[in-house]
């Protein structure tokens, strides 16, 4: 299904129909303010199942990160915050940035990593947001390319849609979408590490 939404002023009953597809196990590709990229409702196995069959990701080793609809939201994700990580993500978020942070034990068992760490993003698109907090539980989400790089991402949804209609339940169309990912920050051990350089310059 393509499914066409405003990106400045999102219908909310086309918000309900992807909130209820994510619900029911669904997988959908979304815009963000960085690239187009593919999301499930983030305790969903089955969905993740299907996401890892697409991308061909062993789910011990994948990095995904998790949509969050605001800074509070993630805190429950997430170790601790101490006062400066908070600033941190306070300058940065909403924006196209992927913060690395200790992981607390609200990380569903489904993901089967061992790694203790999460990857939080609250992406700067209207749409992205409306979902999440139409949802009121974080989003899996991981970009369409294989590639772990800065790389040409596919901007037309059209595009998008007729390479995944068979994969997926269902492609968002907000109109041309960017071709630079996110920012990886590293923010594990009291360090602040850019892991990857993409969209956006980190504000200390």
């Amino acid at each position: 299904m393509l499914l066409k939404i405003n990106s400045e002023n999102p219908s909310q009953r086309k918000i309900d129909l992807v909130v209820d597809c994510l619900n029911k196990d669904g997988l959908v590709i979304y815009p963000t303010d960085s690239v187009y990229a593919l999301c499930c409702k983030y305790n969903s196995k089955k969905a993740l199942d299907k996401l890892n069959f697409i991308k061909k990701l062993n789910p011990k080793t994948a990095n995904y990160s998790f949509v969050f609809d605001n800074i509070q939201q993630s805190a429950e994700f997430t170790a601790t915050y101490d006062k400066q990580t908070f600033k941190l993500l306070n300058n940065n978020l909403p924006g196209p940035f992927t913060f690395i942070i200790e992981a607390s034990k609200m990380l569903p068992k489904l993901l089967k990593s061992n790694k203790k760490t999460i990857g939080i993003r609250i992406p700067d698109h209207t749409v992205a947001l409306s979902i999440v907090k139409t949802l009121n539980v974080p989003i899996l989400t991981t970009s369409l390319n294989t590639e772990d790089d800065i790389v040409e991402y596919e901007q037309d949804p059209e595009a998008i849609y007729e390479q995944y209609k068979n994969q997926v339940d269902m492609v968002i169309d907000s109109g041309y979408g960017g071709n630079k990912a996110s920012t990886i920050v590293n923010l594990l051990n009291n360090n602040v590490t850019i892991i990857r350089q993409g969209k956006g310059e980190l504000r200390t």
